[in-house]
């Protein structure tokens, strides 16, 4: 039997239990998705899979600058006038749907 080493990583709870339910329905425990990933960055020379931003990440404030924030508020303003308006329960479920948030 080859040695072996420990791995031990904080997860968000939630991801972890949505990652084991794929990994379930594929039979594949979770050790051994670790250890495919690390056997990957090794193969690759780096991270297997693009990383970037999504297309739709929501503006982060502190990356605006005070006229493209007054710009952004405005807009905000206007939709309530035009009667553009959601309710937190809303806004909530599209934030976990589209950001995992």
């Amino acid at each position: 039997m080859a040695r072996t080493s420990n791995v031990f990583a904080r997860v968000e709870p939630e991801i972890k239990k949505q990652a084991e339910e794929v990994l379930n329905q594929l039979g594949i425990p979770m050790s051994n998705a670790v250890g495919m990933f690390l056997r990957q960055v090794v193969l690759q020379r780096g991270i297997p899979f693009e990383i970037k931003l999504p297309a739709n990440a929501p503006i982060a404030f502190g990356a605006l600058t005070k006229k493209q924030f007054d710009t952004e508020m405005n807009k905000g303003m206007d939709d309530i006038k035009a009667g553009k308006v959601y309710s937190s329960d809303t806004v909530e479920k599209e934030m976990k749907r589209d950001f995992g948030v």
